[in-house]
């Protein structure tokens, strides 16, 4: 949970262009998601044909057995979170019953709670604070710098699954230098946070106390920032010089040739209000012309500089949004039923491998050997590297009633599964 307040500070050295032939180095080791759709998983299962007959139809029975429980318990979860949501859902087009929340509770800490519970099963990894703040002040590869204030929320969670380090040929000092950038990319990253209840914004998107759930995919660590929905554009150093070095140039050459004129009039005319000296000076109206012709090149002049600094901010606003677009999968309750939808296979593809492989063995073996076995077939086979959570799916297996351990050994048992949500 993300409790910090932080301006981000990126380094003035940032680059000016990304190229888009971003190709992947190497999946990072220790993931615990399992790549691959539940029916490929099963199929994949299937082809190793390491099970005799009888042993293949027992593992084909499980496995729908498997499904089935999995599938009555997610719908059950499905119905308590919708219910815990309903009374914060922005995007409902139905009717509050007067009950939803009971005395005005407020559901919010039991959705982010139940929130959590589902993303770790979904094999999502939670980023810290330390990781956060650490993203926020490294160098972006996005063409603008981006500032957020953490302290516009009271709660903030922040889920990555799938990691993998890519390198994309970067332009800097206006394209004149090329390099290659190594940078981590997120392959999704969930992003559940509650407006403040002392905030002082109050349109639709910001008012105090509103949750927002929002799913994105292929997050670069260092440009975390402007997934936040109260991020600001601000200037780099060397916008500010393209701007301010011509305006500085510019502003030189107004001042001296439709200045000129009209301030040594003014100079004159003001050296006689206050006594410098004694010779009149006459305003006439080719004097008035004269002043108002200056001050209103002046004027046009600012307002040239100040359109030219908008007009740039806006440019790389509309580059956020147009990235944001693409990134952007779902909101509020379609990102809670795509948790559910991803804790459930994974539950069950991690249920399904842990079964295999012991159903596979010929005599009872360790966890630690198990675990082995399977990281190093999805390696060798399938180019995966995963940290298989062997304890988890073996205790998956037990309250399923399809394992169990004698003395530190395991071995599979021939039963019905029934679910037990409580040891799950």
């Amino acid at each position: 949970m993300v409790a910090a307040s932080l301006d981000d500070r990126k380094d003035e050295d940032e680059v000016d262009e990304v190229t888009s032939d971003a190709l992947v180095v190497a999946p990072l080791a220790g993931l615990r998601f399992i790549p691959f759709r539940r029916n490929d998983v099963l199929q994949m299962l299937r082809a190793e044909e390491r099970l005799g007959e009888s042993t293949r139809q027992r593992f084909e029975t499980a496995a729908k057995s498997i499904e089935n429980a999995f599938r009555d318990e997610f719908h059950v979860i499905r119905q308590e979170l919708k219910e815990c949501y309903a009374s914060l859902d922005p995007d409902a087009d139905t009717r509050q019953f007067p009950k939803v929340a009971p005395s005005g509770e407020d559901t919010t800490d039991s959705l982010a709670s139940r929130l959590e519970v589902l993303l770790n099963r979904a094999n999502y990894e939670v980023l810290t604070d330390e990781q956060l703040k650490k993203a926020f002040r490294s160098s972006s590869l996005f063409q603008i710098r981006l500032r957020v204030d953490l302290k516009d929320f009271d709660n903030v969670l922040l889920y990555c699954r799938g990691s993998n380090e890519r390198t994309e040929t970067v332009r800097l000092f206006f394209g004149l230098i090329k390099r290659k950038a190594k940078f981590l990319n997120y392959d999704r990253v969930v992003l559940f946070l509650r407006f403040a209840d002392r905030g002082v914004k109050t349109d639709r998107e910001f008012t105090p106390g509103r949750v927002m759930i929002k799913l994105f995919q292929n997050v670069p660590d260092a440009d975390l920032e402007m997934l936040f929905p109260n991020t600001r554009v601000a200037m780099r150093w060397s916008d500010r010089l393209l701007i301010g070095v011509p305006a500085l140039a510019s502003g030189a050459i107004v001042a001296t040739t439709k200045l000129g004129a009209p301030l040594v009039l003014l100079g004159a005319l003001g050296g006689f209000w206050l006594g410098f000296h004694s010779d009149p000076v006459v305003l006439d109206k080719r004097g008035l012309l004269l002043i108002g012709a200056g001050f209103g090149a002046l004027g046009a002049y600012l307002w040239k500089q100040w359109s030219s600094y908008r007009n740039r901010k806006n440019r790389f606003r509309q580059a956020l949004t147009r990235d944001l677009y693409f990134k952007l999968l779902d909101n509020n309750g379609g990102v809670l039923l795509r948790v559910l939808d991803d804790a459930e296979d994974s539950e069950c593809k991690e249920a399904f491998v842990a079964l295999y492989f012991l159903l596979a063995e010929s005599r009872p073996v360790t966890a630690e050997h198990l675990d082995a076995v399977i990281e190093e077939w999805f390696a060798k086979r399938w180019q995966a590297h995963l940290d298989f959570e062997i304890a988890d799916a073996l205790q998956k297996l037990v309250s399923l009633g399809l394992a169990r351990e004698d003395e530190g050994l395991w071995s599979a048992i021939d039963s019905e599964p029934t679910i037990d949500s409580d040891s799950l």
